[in-house]
């Protein structure tokens, strides 16, 4: 039974004594509480919704804003059907709910107050992401006590990498939400149960509730299996109440399944069942290769430790997390292993190794599968920073003269500390969130240099796409690595007439003349288009290029005579 560590009570026999006596009682306050948590949440939307269309669409995000699109158009298909449907209905609703703001009367006077198709379709997943700092501490709470729950919700709120999975329209972000959320009626359920005082079966069915809905944002059942070994990991134990039973998991299941089928109607399509099969053969991957660390790597899951390299997740926290937090974790992963921290410690070493053990080895990566493990990895920083603040205090309680005051306000310097850090950091960042690097990883000097394609994610199209219209002439064809998208955004710079194809579709290239152009996009580079690219940036000058806040993210060349030929040689091979 999960134990709050920081308090005196104890559950399925165990004792959590590492944080006895470190509690503040001004902590356990719930007006104190409430206005912390209000805090978090407003700052932590704020600096989710900071700015929303800063950035361009990404190829992935377009596939789902088209998606909806065909389905109000059509009604329920299998567009993008290898990704589930519940994501693309809370898209579809503030699309349009965007587009009647945009119809209103205040909204034509002022262009200032129009939504974007960026902002609108990346609005769901900004606030599910700033509501999860609520549900972080409800989960930390229930494991480890209410200081730590706040110190976990506060660094959710804050950090530069939550903030910025959270801004792009993909999954992920929907996953954590629901999975948190089905876990704040599984702990409660298991504290119900322990204390025998009421039936705690309803809090098992809104937890098969909350598991058909991350089911229907995302096809990671595997997820489940880290709250049903917390689970199983206590029925050794004679004395404990929370067992389920056959008949009961038996309707728990089926609770989750019809919950999934309400979420997610568009696996009921055959031709949903298509799309995932193809998906599922990796015959969706549209490019050879990732760039991690300036070097190509090839990037398919079942290319196990062939494809992407095992530390590609260990570095990303290195270089992508305040370093506070770097530390925190570090303290606090040890003490995971220690008995006194309560039992609470195993629903998060049960996520952790569940996360990290398959994503280690499997050679398909990109920083966005993150999004899941991040929480974990905030929980044990919290853990870690409450610890390590209690032995901050413990030094000064031993300085002579030292007041009960001085030693709270010490323990709370340390965590303000680490936690200011956090928000320092993102607030430097924004709105290019994916963009921020601490200092280990070389600061904003080293923006965009570890996972050019993550960090990137096509925010510039955009910008490029604008300066194609102002370059090309008319009828040019425009190579590039991402051409639906961005004949998107050249469309609505009012070029029509462009042709655009891929940068790696050598015998379009072999047709390219001059005048024609080359879009050279950092995150772009390939093993197909590699050497094509490096010979082009040797022998001429880019007609345009762009950038990212101050990170250089693009080039646009306009192909001359000479460039022409360079072309045209390099695609023939």
């Amino acid at each position: 039974m999960s134990a709050p560590a920081a308090s005196t009570a104890t559950n399925a026999n165990t004792k959590p004594e590492l944080f006895h006596g470190l509690v503040v009682s001004t902590t356990s306050s719930r007006t104190l509480v409430v206005v912390a948590l209000a805090l978090f949440l407003l700052i932590g939307l704020g600096l989710r919704v900071y700015r929303l269309g800063a950035e361009s669409l990404s190829e992935d995000e377009l596939n789902k804003v088209r998606a909806v699109a065909e389905y109000r158009e059509r009604g329920l298909t299998p567009a993008n059907g290898e990704h589930p449907f519940l994501m693309k209905a809370l898209l579809a609703a503030s699309i349009v709910a965007a587009e009647g703001w945009n119809g209103s009367a205040a909204a034509r006077e002022r262009a200032d107050l129009q939504v974007s198709t960026e902002t609108a379709a990346r609005l769901p997943g900004a606030l599910l992401g700033a509501l999860t700092t609520l549900l972080l501490f409800l989960v930390t709470r229930e494991l480890f006590g209410t200081e730590v729950g706040l110190v976990a919700a506060a660094l959710w709120a804050f950090d530069p990498a939550a903030v910025g999975f959270n801004r792009i329209a993909k999954e992920d972000s929907f996953v954590v939400f629901f999975f948190l959320l089905a876990n704040v009626f599984w702990l409660r359920g298991q504290k119900v149960a322990e204390a025998d005082v009421r039936r705690p079966e309803p809090f098992y069915w809104a937890t098969a509730a909350a598991f058909g809905a991350m089911l229907a944002s995302k096809y990671v059942p595997h997820f489940i299996s880290i709250s049903g070994a917390y689970y199983y990991a206590f029925q050794g134990v004679p004395a404990t109440r929370w067992r389920m039973g056959k008949r009961k998991w038996l309707l728990f299941f089926s609770v989750m399944g019809v919950a999934f089928l309400i979420c997610n109607p568009t696996i009921l399509l055959p031709g949903t069942w298509h799309e995932m099969r193809v998906f599922a053969g990796e015959k969706r991957i549209g490019h050879d290769s990732y760039e991690f660390l300036g070097e190509l790597y090839r990037n398919q899951m079942t290319l196990w430790l062939q494809g992407s390299p095992w530390y590609f997740y260990y570095v990303f926290m290195g270089v992508k997390l305040p370093v506070s937090v770097v530390a925190g974790f570090l303290v606090g992963l040890p003490l995971l292993f220690r008995r006194r921290l309560g039992d609470g410690r195993y629903f998060l070493l049960f996520w952790l190794f569940f996360w990290f053990f398959p994503f280690t080895f499997m050679g398909g990566k990109f920083t966005r599968y993150f999004t899941f493990a991040l929480p974990a990895v905030l929980m044990t920083t919290a853990v870690g920073v409450h610890y390590a603040a209690g032995l901050f205090s413990r030094f000064f309680g031993r300085v002579e003269d030292a007041g009960h005051a001085r030693i709270a306000y010490a323990r709370a310097a340390l965590v303000l500390f680490v936690v200011a850090f956090s928000l320092y950091g993102a607030a430097g960042a924004a709105p290019h969130y994916r963009l921020y690097t601490n200092f280990i990883g070389g600061s904003r000097s080293a923006a965009g240099g570890y996972f050019p394609h993550d960090e990137f994610y096509d925010a510039s199209t955009g910008e490029v796409a604008v300066a194609v219209a102002r370059l090309a002439p008319t009828g040019a064809r425009v190579a590039s690595e991402t051409p639906e998208l961005l004949t998107y955004y050249v469309r609505l710079a009012g070029r029509e007439d462009l042709h655009s194809v891929s940068l790696s579709d050598r015998a379009a290239l072999r047709e390219f003349e001059e005048g024609d152009l080359v879009v050279v996009a950092r995150g772009r580079r390939y093993l197909s288009n590699e050497e094509l690219t490096s010979r082009l940036a040797a022998a001429s000058q880019p007609s345009a290029t762009t950038t990212l806040g101050a990170v250089p993210s693009a080039r646009v060349y306009r192909l001359d005579e000479a460039s022409a030929a360079l072309l045209a040689e390099v695609a023939g091979r």
